[in-house]
């Protein structure tokens, strides 16, 4: 699996890097390559990207 670094990422250290075929989307932390990933299929990835975008996973709220 090839993973790239968003084009939304600032070349800071917060960043991810996604991975995606035909049927699986694939999130990591840049860091740490070697750890465990996110994998979603395409409905999936866009409810969790959804979350995201409006901080509905914060886990402060």
């Amino acid at each position: 699996m090839a993973f790239r670094t968003s084009s939304y990422s600032n070349g800071g250290d917060n960043c991810v890097e996604i991975s995606d075929t035909d049927d699986v989307i694939a999130i990591r932390d840049s860091k740490l390559p070697n750890s465990p990933t996110l994998h979603f299929n395409s409905t999936a990835y866009r409810s969790f990207s959804r979350a995201l975008l409006h901080g509905d996973l914060n886990p402060d709220k």
